[in-house]
């Protein structure tokens, strides 16, 4: 659920104006503080999303409506972790069974405990001959979901770290209540299926077809799992095509186009989610200016590996054991900042493209030109042949403020590797560092440029070795068609 509040913000295009005044309605908890011995951070960003079964603000005849009696056990209810990778280009998001079987601190004694331990020791003091009691272990079996219940979000921060190794850059939790305001403010989101669906403990009565769901509605979506034999990992595969959804909803053409809606479709989202210490409004427009160019096809969904998904523990239930060697191998690929999904593949019969060999995917580096010649069109002629070799060239060409003497392409240094393949389609441009300016590279032709051509450049050969992840899919392979 906690997933939904992070797609809104980074893939809507938010600006500084929208979340003005909102940083300090953000709910604050301490996620890391004090921790020692954690993995070392890696390329790109990590979240770990969570989104807990709190629903106390809820009206009673909501709760009716959508099945949400009883008392909340005040755990985890999903379980996600993202990562973003450093160029910005990917988020692949990783559900994490709830039921997942761990270790977790032993809880502190209780008064008759430790009143029988006192006892202990002042036996043990005596010299009875016999061997005393072994003292008790300092870790417990459990489920994952149960450290938030004990330790709240450091104990979970911690236990998915020891899981993983993978560093948690920021933590956000989403409760029932959240969740539900954020489908409602952008609209609600389409959900299809090729069968009813109908889950007598949530509620959920869902026909065939597509079915634009409201917050209500979409809180049944996710939190169902009698819908098959699958039960939790049948519902995990349900909440990655809503993400999904979420992500093509975002980014489609015109969905938060209106500055007025986005300023409080992003107030609704945060006002209504508890997030870490360290994330702030800053580091949240950062990351939506970088990933203005998302789309479903940018997004990569998979499930940790199993070997068992019915373990019995005593004195825990049932519980799933993860494939220490697959899921070691697909944390070991979000460590390195490498997708988890295999290269699509050229249709058959498709011709070879031609063009030079750059290192990174064209279609994924962003493009603006402007003419700083007195050759009329030079910059729409030139755009329209970036376009051609591939490059996602953005916004209207234009005409500079002052004529320059050589082509420049200005580029953030975090973009590096991106502004140097640009510069193979562009021979003899200069490469300008500049800062703070985002993704989009900036091209300024000068006389140089203009009796030159386009080269033709080509995306990178796939890795023969890479081994896509078990399952993953990418985002407009899990939504709806």
């Amino acid at each position: 659920m906690g997933g939904v509040a992070l797609v809104v913000i980074t893939v809507s295009g938010v600006g500084h104006a929208a979340l003005t005044g909102v940083n300090g309605a953000i709910g604050r908890v301490d996620a890391f503080g004090g921790m020692q011995g954690r993995p070392e951070g890696s390329k790109g960003t990590n979240f770990l999303l969570v989104g807990t079964d709190g629903r106390d603000n809820i009206a009673p005849n909501e709760k009716k409506l959508y099945h949400l009696g009883g008392a909340p056990c005040h755990c985890t209810d999903t379980i996600m972790l993202v990562h973003l990778s450093q160029d910005r280009s990917r988020a692949s998001v990783v559900s994490i069974p709830r039921d997942t079987y761990v270790l977790l601190p032993a809880r502190p004694a209780t008064a008759a405990a430790q009143a029988t331990a006192k006892g202990t020791r002042k036996a043990a003091a005596k010299p009875a001959g016999k061997p005393t009691a072994k003292p008790a272990s300092a870790t417990r079996p459990a489920k994952l979901n149960q450290a938030y219940s004990q330790g709240g979000p450091k104990l979970t921060v911690r236990t998915v770290e020891q899981l993983t190794g993978v560093h948690i850059d920021h933590y956000l939790e989403v409760d029932f209540t959240s969740f539900m305001k954020t489908v409602d403010v952008i609209g609600g989101v389409p959900v299809c299926t090729t069968r009813p669906l109908k889950d007598s403990f949530t509620g959920l009565n869902l026909p065939v077809g597509t079915t634009n769901l409201d917050g209500g509605q979409a809180l049944q979506y996710v939190r169902s799992r009698h819908l098959d034999p699958a039960a939790d990992l049948g519902r995990m595969q349900r909440q990655q095509r809503f993400l999904a959804q979420v992500i093509r909803k975002i980014t489609s053409g015109g969905t938060l186009g209106d500055p007025l809606r986005l300023s409080k479709v992003v107030s609704t989202v945060l006002g209504s989610v508890r997030a870490d210490q360290g994330l702030d409004s800053r580091d949240m427009v950062s990351l939506a200016r970088a990933m203005k160019g998302f789309s479903p096809s940018s997004s990569e969904f998979a499930s940790v590996p199993l070997s068992n998904t019915s373990l019995n523990v005593p004195g825990v239930g049932s519980t799933v054991k993860w494939d220490a060697l697959k899921a070691g191998r697909l944390w070991a690929t979000i460590r390195a900042d490498k997708p988890l999904t295999a290269p699509r593949p050229t249709p058959s019969g498709s011709p070879t493209p031609a063009g030079r060999p750059v290192a990174v995917d064209p279609a994924k580096i962003r493009v603006r030109v402007e003419n700083g010649t007195t050759v009329g069109g030079l910059a729409g002629s030139t755009q329209q042949a970036l376009h051609a070799t591939g490059f996602a060239t953005t916004g209207t060409p234009t005409t500079a403020r002052k004529h320059v003497p050589h082509t420049v392409i200005r580029y953030d240094p975090r973009w590096d590797t991106s502004a140097k393949a640009l510069a193979v389609a562009l021979p003899g441009a200069q490469l300008v560092p500049a800062p703070k300016q985002g993704p989009v590279m900036r091209v300024t032709l000068g006389p140089d440029f203009a009796m030159a051509r386009v080269r033709p450049v080509t995306a990178p050969l796939p890795d023969p070795g890479a081994q896509p992840e078990e399952g993953a899919l990418t985002g407009d392979q899990v939504g709806c068609p």
